[in-house]
């Protein structure tokens, strides 16, 4: 699906967010990238087979 050079990442490569963006809809929170991916607002994604990537969740730990 990719046209791009150099190409995009695979929908299965640990990379595969970093694929430039075919269709926007922010009003509804998600992406879809070149690769079939899509990306969700939350950083979260769904590859083309079906399969989910859990978002990245940023931890701000407090010491006391």
């Amino acid at each position: 699906m990719c046209l791009h050079e150099p190409r995009c990442p695979k929908p299965d490569a640990s990379d595969c967010e970093a694929a430039h963006p075919l269709a926007q809809y922010p009003a509804q929170g998600w992406s879809l990238l070149c690769n079939g991916v899509v990306l969700l607002e939350d950083t979260g994604a769904i590859r083309p087979d079906g399969a989910s990537i859990t978002p990245a969740r940023n931890l701000v730990l407090q010491t006391a």
